[in-house]
């Protein structure tokens, strides 16, 4: 590892709830360092494996690893591996860390434990923390529409409550400029201590002014949160997480239709999903999947479903169709892990083996509800 201050990576670490659009922000924020001339590393974090983000992030070729079974706080010592794995490769000048998305109190169990610890290795930034404007709305009683029950919206909440940054993300979704100034000054008044940012990840617009202000910026070491825990860990069980990782392929081989759409077969699947959901009454928080051709990580389709009653999204799009294919499925969502379980089966034999005639075989599939967090370290002091 570096041995000076001088000579220290930047960490980076970029919070905030399921569905923000964390991944995006990373993945241009990653663009912007290798542009100008710095080595950038990844860090991606859930409580079950094969992940999504991972994918995305390689698909970009830039360098990632992969912490699964809990949380950066409580998985402390992983991240540190995994960021001395990442030096070993490519010595990044800036690490760039997402954690998970239902995840709070990382000042204090992850941000000052690595400064204090690691303090030579890493000059840490202040924790910036990311919203969709239309979920923040709700939250904040700005808009009526679906929302989540009180201990997951105290986990929104507190994540807001800590931040330094908050960063208002897919800005064009709101209405008009009046929707935007009211929901930042809603957020200026409850959250007086943070400075509030507005950006649009996937247009770029307002990033370069947030770029250069986690850049040249530190940790405030001084503030820490007041969390309940048992409030916490409790809004964590109620959400429901599911990964999947699905194998596909043409059944006639040799046939005319020997390739599919594999755009066209991600939205499909996730408005089939989402309707699924619906009839089991869950509250969406986050569907995102990707497809890669068997043998090409570079070329990938991905699509996003951040509420209940939003449409799906296509960020990433595979520009030839494919026949043997990987799809990689994320669902979190306030529901039981059963739920999930059965409307991803359902949802996939409808659109995979029914619609398209396509073979399909479930490689790896895991569901179930976070467990109660319990930090490696929490540091509350100077």
């Amino acid at each position: 590892m570096k041995g000076t201050r001088e000579m220290s990576s930047k960490y980076i670490m970029i919070g905030g709830f399921l569905g923000a659009g964390k991944t995006t922000l990373i993945q241009r924020f990653a663009k912007y360092l290798d542009d100008r001339g710095d080595s950038v590393g990844l860090i991606t974090n859930d409580q079950g494996a094969g992940l999504v983000d991972s994918a995305i992030g390689k698909s970009n070729k830039f360098p990632v690893e992969e912490i699964c079974g809990g949380c950066f706080c409580c998985r402390f010592n992983s991240l540190i591996d995994a960021a001395r794995n990442l030096t070993e490769e490519t010595r990044p000048d800036v690490f760039l860390a997402e954690p998970v998305g239902s995840c709070t109190d990382l000042v204090a169990t992850v941000s000052l434990p690595l400064q204090k610890i690691y303090g030579d290795d890493y000059v840490v930034s202040p924790l910036s923390v990311l919203i969709d404007p239309i979920r923040a709305a709700r939250v904040l009683r700005l808009k009526e529409g679906p929302q989540f029950s009180e201990n997951v919206t105290y986990i929104y909440r507190k994540q807001l409550e800590e931040a330094e940054f908050i960063v208002m993300n897919k800005t064009d979704l709101l209405d008009d400029d009046d929707a935007r100034a009211e929901l930042r000054s809603a957020l200026e008044q409850e959250f007086p201590d943070a400075e509030v940012f507005e950006i649009s990840a996937r247009s770029g617009e307002g990033c370069e002014e947030w770029f250069q202000k986690v850049l040249t910026s530190e940790l405030n070491v001084s503030r820490f949160l007041d969390i309940d825990y048992e409030k916490y860990g409790e809004g964590e069980a109620l959400l429901g997480w599911l990964n999947a990782t699905v194998l596909m392929k043409p059944s006639d081989r040799g046939g005319s239709d020997s390739e599919f759409d594999g755009n066209e077969l991600l939205m499909e699947l996730a408005r089939e999903i989402r309707i699924k959901m619906e009839e089991s009454c869950a509250e969406v928080a986050h569907l995102k999947m990707t497809l890669t051709p068997i043998g090409d990580p570079y070329e990938i389709a991905a699509v996003n479903l951040v509420r209940g009653d939003s449409e799906p999204e296509l960020s990433h799009r595979l520009y030839e169709p494919v026949d043997d294919a990987e799809l990689l499925l994320n669902i979190r969502a306030e529901t039981d892990p059963e739920t999930l379980e059965r409307a991803a089966d359902e949802a996939i034999e409808e659109v995979v083996a029914i619609r398209r005639g396509l073979l399909f075989k479930i490689e790896h599939l895991e569901h179930f509800r976070p467990g109660m967090p319990k930090p490696t370290h929490r540091m509350t002091g100077v």
